[in-house]
């Protein structure tokens, strides 16, 4: 069950060498965490494992983005993306994130596999305007249709930009360490 947790600007920021690891089940719920998780997070391991993984979802993320990371993952697709996520004490943090679909040996799907990264500074500099523009039109649109609306939003954006597609983007947009 989630808390209400109130939201606070008190930030964590993850190491250059850290690793959020975790895995889910297909409908999101949390099977494995790794510690690193557990400490930015703010959770202890049973507080965690069976919970859906928004349990981390910041108000402040745009519902569009989620949408597209649904849509992505149960096309078969790995999903890359930018993510302010929520801490247990009303802290956030920011991430890079990769999630892949997560197969048996039989080629049937058993959940998704994630590791998240410190993102670089210079990608929030692009992406939290983008993002808050995406709240704006989710806030003035009714529930069912703001997170059509919002991506409407983000790939008009991603077309202005000149690149390929939203992948081409947000992997531009990481540089790890500079480079």
């Amino acid at each position: 069950m989630k808390k209400n947790i109130i939201p606070n600007n008190n930030e964590k920021k993850l190491g250059d060498n850290d690793f959020i690891v975790s895995k889910t089940d297909i409908i999101g719920k949390i099977t494995y965490a790794n510690r690193i998780f557990m400490e930015i997070a703010g959770y202890a391991e049973s507080e965690l494992l069976g919970v859906q993984h928004n349990i981390i979802r910041h108000p402040e993320m745009p519902r569009g983005v989620f949408r597209f990371m649904w849509d992505t993952l149960k096309s078969g697709n790995e999903f890359f993306g930018f993510a302010k996520n929520l801490c247990s004490d009303g802290g956030f943090y920011w991430v890079f994130a990769n999630i892949t679909p997560d197969y048996d040996k039989d080629g049937k799907l058993q959940g998704y596999y994630s590791v998240r990264r410190k993102p670089p500074t210079s990608a929030l500099d692009v992406l939290v305007p983008i993002y808050r523009e995406m709240l704006a039109i989710e806030k003035n649109c009714s529930a069912k249709e703001a997170p059509d609306k919002s991506l409407a939003y983000l790939f008009d954006v991603v077309a202005q930009t000149g690149v390929k597609n939203y992948d081409s983007l947000v992997l531009g947009l990481y540089k790890p360490n500079g480079v």
